[in-house]
């Protein structure tokens, strides 16, 4: 028997509303929350329009469509994932066979080396793929198992249904970041590869940590929450206790070209079905959203053009601040976005339609879990100066501030990324 995939009515009317306009093939992607027993389908966004494309649209660009797939993966809190892709087309089914099995591979794929965080042994693989008729509205859905390159389609059963994420539970924990990155001497060169390198490194510290509830740590097996009615939203917070790596002296004293400081706090959000989720769910949900987070802020900084141009040279940026947008009124899920130091918020609204056909407005932004950091310069002194450049002497002490803002405003830190570099 194939896999069963509980969708929101409101994707029914998204497709629809799509097969209605006059076009040719229509594309898009499939989020919502695997589980063993299920899937849950709680949005779909088509792909945005290719301006660049010399057909029209009239093919399907398999490089497009991972793209989207990859920028709209960055916007989704934890819990919430790409689960596939759909093809509205009045080509046969098996027609779009091969072009759906392609398009989800390659998403998967390009998604998939951006995770730092440790795949789990119960991870569904199954990937979905959905084909609907414009004309007919008949849908066929099948999966492919991604981690199989020889994988064949299976049939997996699609049932519409109302009020799918009206009661689901928001799991949230505030988190402190110190993270010292050291880089080799030709770092310029290859910064990208030891950063995330080194972002692995603590993303398995990240996920070593101790997830509190209440101030305990419940059973794996426990259930998050017993008992609860249907639209009743509830909102957990978690403490996660990390416990430092044991470094020694190798680990400290090492010839380097620099070195990368990471420090503040950021709002880390899961989101979880109502089917009676356990605690080890929470717990690993909300911990990949901390790893995903970080690496994605860092990331979108190490791609900005100014960031390549100024690797040498003492310079200050900053990095994005996580911003939330409601999917629907009705319910609890929201997704992300983030905010550079020099955007407002209609940027962030142009994206949230662009990325994900979302008509947000600036009033549904929630821009309160982070605040934009300011960067504070301080003066060293000269007896400072002195014990640094005996201690970091490889390094010769040279800094390039970057403010981070991933301050939490409840905590009210200021996090930045510090370059110590040879320059």
């Amino acid at each position: 028997m194939g896999r069963s995939y509980i969708v929101e009515d409101d994707v029914e009317g998204y497709l629809s509303k799509l097969c209605s306009q006059p076009a040719g093939p229509v594309t898009g992607l499939l989020i919502g929350q695997s589980t063993v027993q299920r899937d849950f389908v709680v949005m779909a966004t088509r792909t945005p329009q290719n301006d660049e494309s010399g057909d029209g649209g009239k093919s399907v660009d398999k490089e497009w469509v991972s793209e989207h797939a990859r920028q709209a993966s960055r916007m989704l809190p934890g819990g919430l994932s790409v689960l596939g892709v759909f093809i509205i087309s009045e080509s046969d089914a098996k027609d779009t066979l091969t072009t759906l099995r392609q398009l989800v591979f390659s998403a998967e794929n390009l998604i998939s080396s951006e995770r730092l965080w440790t795949p789990a042994d119960d991870d569904v693989t199954d990937c979905v793929t959905l084909h609907v008729n414009p004309k007919t509205r008949k849908t066929v859905c099948r999966t492919f198992d991604v981690k199989d390159p020889k994988s064949v389609a299976k049939p997996a059963d699609w049932k519409y249904q109302s009020g799918v994420c009206s009661s689901w539970a928001t799991v949230s924990c505030c988190l402190s970041v110190d993270l010292m990155v050291p880089l080799p001497e030709n770092f310029t060169r290859n910064m990208d590869d030891c950063l995330k390198e080194e972002l692995k490194v603590w993303a398995q510290q990240i996920e070593r940590g101790v997830c509190l509830i209440d101030g305990k740590k419940p059973p794996e097996d426990s259930e998050l929450k017993a008992g609860q009615k249907k639209n009743v939203r509830q909102t957990i917070s978690v403490q996660l206790l990390i416990t430092p790596d044991v470094q020694t002296a190798a680990d400290v004293v090492q010839p380097c070209g620099g070195c990368v400081s990471v420090r503040g706090a950021i709002h880390s959000r899961a989101f979880l079905h109502s089917n009676k989720p356990k605690a080890k769910l929470a717990e690993k949900l909300l911990k990949r959203d901390i790893v995903s987070t970080v690496a994605t802020r860092v990331q979108m900084l190490l791609e900005e053009p100014q960031t390549q141009n100024e690797k040498n040279k003492t310079e200050q940026f900053c990095l994005p601040r996580r911003v939330f947008c409601p999917v629907k009124s009705t319910g609890p899920l929201s997704v992300c976005d983030y905010q550079f130091s020099d955007e407002g918020l209609s940027e962030m609204t142009d994206r949230f339609k662009e990325m994900l056909d979302m008509d947000a407005a600036e009033e549904d932004l929630d821009a309160t879990q982070e605040m934009i950091a300011e960067v504070i310069k301080s003066e060293v002194t000269k007896e400072e100066s002195a014990e640094e450049n005996e201690m970091l002497d490889p390094w010769r002490n040279n800094y390039i501030g970057v403010a981070m803002a991933t301050a939490v405003a409840l905590l009210a830190l200021a996090a930045s990324i510090v370059y110590l570099s040879d320059v």
